[in-house]
């Protein structure tokens, strides 16, 4: 498995973002190309970067992603308002190896497909999950689509992956169902992503041995919970 810090871009800087949609932020951390070389440094080969200006349709950080993408000495992903081909075209060219699409997957699925077919095997969807249920609109909508359904119906597509995001707590952290993240796995025929939740090193080894190719780190890395070098060393591929 392997362990990947995440980004998130707010105006062109890199931040923490808070518990849910209208929350202040938790953490402003300044300049993304040093948060950006700093995990690299510390021998993270991937990084997970999110435009939360793009996600909210407030804005974009399109350029400053691309630059990001070309100065990195590690694989890069993409996430937050990503809602064409010509968006994900232009990541690609500028050196990305994976693009993560979310809403419009579902709600346009014949989108999703021909955009798996224009780049097969690099599209991720990522999809929120509350009770096994999918949410969209960040957090707002609750379809009536059962997890499993969802990847049964992806299982045909040349996707690169699945992204789960499981739902936020009262504490404001995000839960970390395990039997549910292993039971997405074995259904599905791509790797499984799961994202947040994990804060401890034994967290991390609970979804490997779940069978889950990839987790996104954000919070415990930033505040030191996590040690980075020794995330980073374990959890490499």
């Amino acid at each position: 498995m392997i362990a990947i810090p995440a980004l998130y871009l707010r105006d062109g800087t890199c931040v923490q973002p808070g518990s849910g949609p209208g929350s202040p932020d938790r953490l402003r951390l300044g300049d993304p190309s040093a948060a950006a070389r700093a995990w690299a440094h510390a021998g993270f080969r991937r990084l997970h970067l999110v435009d939360l200006d793009a996600e909210s349709n407030s804005g974009a950080n399109t350029g400053l992603i691309e630059d990001l993408i070309r100065d990195c000495a590690v694989d890069v992903q993409v996430e937050g308002g990503v809602r064409s081909a010509e968006q994900v075209q232009g990541f690609f060219d500028a050196g990305a190896t994976s693009v993560i699409v979310g809403d419009r997957a579902f709600e346009e699925p014949e989108w999703l497909a021909n955009l798996a077919d224009l780049f097969p095997g690099t599209i991720v969807v990522s999809t929120a999950v509350r009770e096994r249920r999918v949410a969209t609109r960040g957090w707002v909508r609750t379809l009536p689509l059962d997890i499993f359904d969802v990847v049964d119906d992806l299982n045909g597509l040349r996707l690169g992956g699945l992204l789960v995001t499981q739902a936020v707590t009262d504490d404001g952290t995000a839960s970390l169902d395990l039997a549910l993240l292993e039971d997405v796995a074995s259904a599905s025929e791509f790797p499984v992503l799961a994202a947040y939740g994990a804060a401890t090193m034994n967290d991390l080894r609970a979804l490997e041995h779940r069978g889950i190719a990839g987790a996104i780190i954000d919070i415990a890395l930033y505040t030191g919970e996590l040690d980075p070098r020794a995330v980073s060393s374990e959890f490499a591929e």
